[in-house]
């Protein structure tokens, strides 16, 4: 194995966690499959060599635990976490057995990780990040890495040059790249760089990051609410429940875990039309704003904005939180359509941590079954999808078609 990737149970979103407390005190029986997906297969291949070191660093990465350091930061950092959740993450480790990696028939990573979620959903993120950083350590010859790395580091500074004059002013925006670094070695310097000129910006707050070990070594905002994965679990995974009312179950479990805390809802699961059908004044008063990760940001923005008129809400008060594929010219343009009818802020994600010569890595680790059972994530575009049975897809698009006819 090369120098191991991993080093700490923190390198991991923040969401992570919350949702993880969400699973332990009410959805431990969750046992679920998350399934590896390269969007990018055409073009990008794995080897054998590759393979061998993702398992070994995934072996590595199971055998590492919380250390006590790391979980009075959590304590401190996040006061919505209870102490009985703290206690338990003490005693947690990924297990080996809930892998399955290997080398396909068409030289492909395949990988799965099965398991109960509560136990199973800290892998998503820190395996992404090995997978990642091996391929361009093992893909790429050592000049070229280099020159990578080099050129890495010149558009950070450029970009920040242009934070600081002020050609970029984006209001609050925090990294969303863990998953999809470039390496660990690159993302510590430039969450260094930001973290030292964000009091320069003008116009613009670098807020934090999603990733909680570096949000702790640089005494920065860890950031984060929930992810796509706890609605399809909670929302789809157990038969008995309409899928089409999957995000009214989940904000239900989310005001049952946490109140008024973490309040930032991801609407596009299953589509955020479907969604503004249980986003009613109650729940839209209780969360502090929603978020895209889907379809055109100014649509959904407009689309967000008119549903909180008409429930008579002030969104001045509420936050539209933007993630999906951006850059800061394309935040700086969503925040002047935006910034002056709502609260504006950005999770920028590979644009930050992995804007090189080299095409980044379009991967994601979704899950895909729970409880013996197909789930889907829809999103507001096709191209995001994911799901294992097409007939689970079709009844989930006509029990959503039902829904929104009726």
């Amino acid at each position: 194995m090369k120098e191991q990737i991993i080093t700490s149970l923190l390198d991991n979103d923040l969401y992570k966690f919350n949702m993880g407390q969400c699973l332990l005190h009410q959805y431990a029986d969750a046992n679920v499959v998350w399934q590896y997906k390269n969007r990018d297969a055409a073009d990008r291949r794995f080897t054998a060599e590759m393979v061998d070191e993702i398992k070994e660093q995934v072996q590595a990465f199971c055998k590492l635990c919380f250390t006590p350091d790391e979980l009075e930061y959590l304590s401190n950092a996040c006061p919505w976490l209870s102490s009985d959740y703290i206690s338990f993450l003490s005693i947690y480790h990924p297990q080996l057995n809930w892998f399955d990696i290997r080398l396909d028939d068409d030289d492909q990573l395949y990988l799965t990780i099965t398991g109960p979620q509560f136990l199973t959903t800290y892998c998503e993120t820190p395996v992404m990040s090995i997978i990642s950083e091996t391929w361009f350590k093992m893909e790429l010859a050592p000049d070229a890495y280099e020159s990578a790395k080099a050129e890495l580091y010149r558009r950070t500074d450029e970009k920040i040059e242009k934070l600081i004059s002020g050609e970029w002013a984006i209001g609050g925006f925090s990294d969303f790249g863990t998953r999809r670094r470039f390496s660990k070695e690159t993302f510590d310097v430039i969450i260094k760089k930001f973290t030292e000129a964000r009091d320069s910006f003008k116009g613009s707050n670098f807020v934090g990051t999603s990733n909680v070990e570096f949000a702790k070594k640089y005494n920065i905002r860890p950031i984060g609410t929930i992810a796509h994965e706890l609605i399809q679990t909670i929302g789809q995974g157990y038969p008995e429940r309409n899928p089409a009312y999957s995000n009214k179950f989940v904000m239900d479990a989310w005001h049952q875990e946490y109140g008024t805390e973490n309040g930032t809802y991801l609407t596009d699961c299953i589509g955020t039309d479907v969604f503004l059908k249980d986003f009613d004044k109650i729940n839209a008063k209780l969360f502090d704003g929603v978020r895209h990760d889907s379809g055109d940001p100014y649509e959904w923005g407009e689309k967000i904005l008119g549903h909180y008129k008409s429930l008579g809400i002030d969104a001045h008060e509420k936050t539209l939180l933007f993630s999906d594929s951006l850059n800061f010219e394309k935040a700086h343009s969503i925040r002047r359509a935006f910034a002056d009818r709502a609260k504006v802020a950005f999770g920028i994600g590979t644009y930050i941590v992995a804007d090189t010569n080299v095409r980044y890595m379009n991967q994601v680790i979704k899950v895909v079954e729970v409880n013996g059972r197909p789930v889907a994530k829809l999103s507001d575009v096709a191209g995001k999808n994911m799901c294992r049975d097409p007939k689970y897809i079709d009844y989930l698009q006509r029990a959503i078609k039902w829904r929104m006819e009726h």
